[in-house]
């Protein structure tokens, strides 16, 4: 029989139980105990869950507290000097890393203040990885031994796992050199890592682990010659090893084909291929493989919601097995499951049709089970019946298709995406409307989401309290907000968004053509999970979206006020998007859809218009090319389509964060203003990047995902670094991202302190 295989499962809790008791212990409401308790929940049920459904490939310490990656730092000693000096138990080490402390000496406890490593997107998802950062005294070791034992956890329960790990290559090339070993070539610490592995493995095999899911992701990147020729290093080196279970080499997300050559022939049990992603690349992968190896056939989207189409996935799986051999092919997701919600079950407001679409993470196990049965001869033909007529359902539904809005995607031309006038002309038609004095300050949008404006917000959506009620409680809010900016001395001010539960959410539920759930969460980052809309059909906007808030903010100030929206591609990509249309023309519709808003705010007197894009980064195809290149012409051109209606004084911003950006993908956005998150980059060359960026640019002053404030003195040597190499005249003083998630105090702190530390700079460069 065709073994069925779960390359992992969503580690949050089917209602965020992992969320609420993480926030709980750093807020010191719980200890260590019930925190390693919960997690010990949700492991346990998400192995009986995959165990009860008859997948035979059950993954274990695909659980984290925070980022697998960063786990994997923990347990190998790749520590910082900064956070060891403090001797924090280990689960703080780890939260340190991942997001930073600051607290105050007590009579048990030394003080604490430290910043946090660098995150940033794992390949092209919405889910953020803490990068690992070496130095060349950094020293591998075994720091405990978390794979054994959540793998020893699993067996206790009678239940076999195979644990994953994230490989040696892929590891030491997705990390970075500290910024006092800039010389450093993270690869080049192979030999120093590979020991360390072989003694994991070799635990692991001592515990009884037959084989072992190493997960080498980057196999999907465009990657030097060096590194290419370090996976036939590290696998013949872990070959040689001695007692290390069977290893399974896992790629995800993209074609392996131009670096197939680095791999074939590696003294390995099998590999796990991708093929939702890249179905081309089967015939090149399989001609690659020994007469022995196993191949994982990644045939059930680990990355979308959309039930898979089984006639499909029978057929291609039928095609490995032909080639291959039943005892040569297991079945299984395209990639962990993380990127999905848990389980659709728990949906009870979704349209019935539109939910007889999807499948979330709970499902996708009974759908890869059917598909290696299918293959196998067992009958299943009813499963297939119910999954072919609900594919057919969906093609013909009339959910799906808007002819106005396919005929307004036809009529698109160059116009609709070029500004009246270039840069340098609406430079300097925006410097007389606004005046703004040098070093100008500002925020990204969001203030923090209170308690009272959830219980608020919850109140209203029940309805307990009327749309008027609920109106002016928002407009109280918003005042408080522009207050605030207005006493501590901002110059650009924004309205904080109280009546927003997500940046993409909130415009998805007003735009035609999305779908929501109610407990469709996912992990972005550590305790920070977002509810992805869907975007079911043809997108289009009914009515205005945000103009009454924006303009009542105005209203009561009279420094400039900016409306906030979310740009095409980060909805889009902050979404779980169709599969059926290419995401070109959802972005288009999108951008369309978005032009009609910024119009309607300028017409509406609100002058400054930021339309972030920060998965614009993301969205980019993970190889150079064709793709790569026609991804990037319909990105900008929705962007510009959203934003090219408006008159030169009309100053449009933009923002990005949490990627590693190429200015020339910024300048065809033809921005006015953009800001970027900057405050965990320590490498002088990304300044240097965008010291020729023609347009205004921000970077980020501080990190808003962790509790630190920064001291005025911080931001002072901050903005003289950055000032080293980049036009005082040209620079934006502002933080890295929203401040939705921080609390008022810390809000308070770290924005007086960076606008007194603009203000220095002001003085300075008045005195000159």
């Amino acid at each position: 029989m065709v073994q069925s295989s779960v390359l992992g499962f969503p580690r949050i809790g089917a209602f965020r139980e992992l969320k609420k008791t993480t926030e709980a212990y750093w807020s010191g409401k719980v200890g260590k105990d019930e925190l390693f308790k919960v997690g010990k929940e949700i492991r346990e049920n998400n192995w009986k869950l995959q165990k009860a459904a008859g997948v035979d490939v059950i993954a274990s310490n695909d659980f984290s507290y925070y980022d697998q990656v960063l786990d994997l730092s923990l347990l190998f000693n790749a520590i910082p000097e900064r956070y060891t000096k403090y001797e924090l138990d280990p689960i703080d080490t780890l939260f340190a890393m991942g997001r930073g402390l600051q607290r105050k000496a007590t009579d048990s406890e030394k003080a604490v203040d430290v910043t946090a490593l660098e995150m940033v997107k794992w390949f092209d998802s919405n889910y953020h990885y803490v990068r690992p950062t070496f130095s060349h005294s950094t020293e591998f070791k075994l720091n405990g031994q978390k794979p054994v034992d959540e793998y020893l956890e699993a067996k206790k329960l009678g239940i076999e796992t195979r644990p994953v790990v994230v490989g040696p290559v892929s590891y030491l090339f997705l990390g970075k050199a500290d910024k006092d070993s800039l010389d450093l070539e993270p690869i080049s610490l192979l030999e120093k890592i590979l020991p360390v592995y072989a003694e994991l493995l070799a635990k692991l095999s001592a515990a009884g682990a037959t084989s072992v899911q190493i997960d080498e992701p980057i196999l999907v990147l465009d990657l030097p010659e060096k590194v290419q020729a370090a996976f036939k290093t590290a696998y013949e080196y872990l070959a040689n090893a001695k007692n290390i279970p069977k290893l399974v080499v896992a790629s995800y997300f993209g074609d392996v084909r131009p670096n197939l050559a680095s791999i074939k022939g590696l003294p390995v049990h099998g590999f796990h291929f991708d093929f939702v992603r890249a179905p081309e690349q089967f015939d090149e992968v399989v001609a690659a493989l020994t007469a022995e190896q196993v191949l994982s056939v990644g045939i059930i989207d680990g990355r979308n919601i959309w039930k898979a189409d089984f006639s499909e996935a029978v057929a291609f799986v039928e095609k490995a097995i032909a080639a291959l051999g039943k005892d040569r092919v297991i079945v299984a997701t395209s990639s962990s499951l993380l990127h999905t919600p848990v389980d659709l079950t728990n949906e009870k407001k979704l349209d019935s049709e539109i939910k007889n679409w999807f499948s979330f993470a709970t499902q996708k196990l009974d759908e890869v089970v059917v598909v290696a049965k299918a293959v196998s001869g067992e009958d299943v033909k009813e499963a297939l019946s119910v999954n072919a007529a609900a594919i057919k359902s969906r093609k013909d539904s009339a959910i799906t298709n808007d002819a106005d809005v396919q005929k307004k995607v036809d009529s698109i031309n160059e116009k609709l995406s070029s500004r009246a006038a270039a840069f340098p002309e609406r430079l300097a038609a925006q410097k007389g409307k606004f005046n703004l004095p040098l070093f100008p300050t500002t925020t990204i949008g969001s203030f923090p989401q209170t308690k009272d404006i959830r219980i608020n917000r919850n109140k209203f959506t029940k309805g307990e309290i009327t749309a008027e009620q609920y109106d002016t409680f928002i407009k109280s809010e918003i005042e408080k907000v522009v207050r605030f900016q207005e006493e501590i001395g901002l110059d650009v001010l924004v309205h904080g968004e109280p009546e927003r539960n997500d940046m993409v959410q909130y415009f998805g539920e007003q735009l035609k053509g999305f779908a929501f759930t109610t407990n469709g969460w996912v992990q972005s980052y550590g305790s920070r999970y977002v509810r992805p809309p869907v975007v079911v059909g043809d997108v289009s906007r009914p009515h205005a979206m945000s103009v009454k808030e924006s303009v009542y903010a105005q209203s009561i100030t009279k420094k400039p006020m900016k409306g906030m929206l979310t740009g095409p591609i980060t909805v889009l990509r902050w979404s779980f998007p169709r599969n059926d249309v290419s995401q070109k023309v959802q972005a288009l519709q999108l951008g369309l859809a978005l032009r009609d808003e910024v119009n309607d705010l300028e017409a509406a007197s609100v002058e400054v218009i930021q339309v972030d894009e920060p998965a614009i980064r993301e969205g980019l195809p993970l190889r150079s090319g064709q793709e790569r290149s026609d991804y990037l012409k319909y990105a900008a051109e929705s962007f510009r389509i959203a934003t090219s209606g408006v008159k030169n004084t009309t100053q449009i911003h933009s923002h990005f964060c949490y990627s590693d950006l190429d200015p020339n993908h910024i300048k065809a956005l033809d921005a006015d203003v953009v800001s970027i998150e900057f405050s965990k980059k320590d490498d002088p060359n990304y300044i240097q990047e965008f010291s020729n960026y023609p347009n205004h640019i921000g970077l980020g002053l501080f990190d808003i995902h962790s509790p630190r404030i920064p001291s005025k003195e911080e931001f002072i040597a901050r903005i003289g670094e950055i000032l080293k190499v980049y036009p005082a005249d040209k620079f934006w003083v502002n933080p890295d991202c929203g401040l939705k998630t921080r609390g008022w105090e810390e809000v308070r702190a770290s924005l007086t302190n960076m606008v007194e530390a603009a203000k220095t700079y002001r003085e300075k460069y008045a005195q000159n």
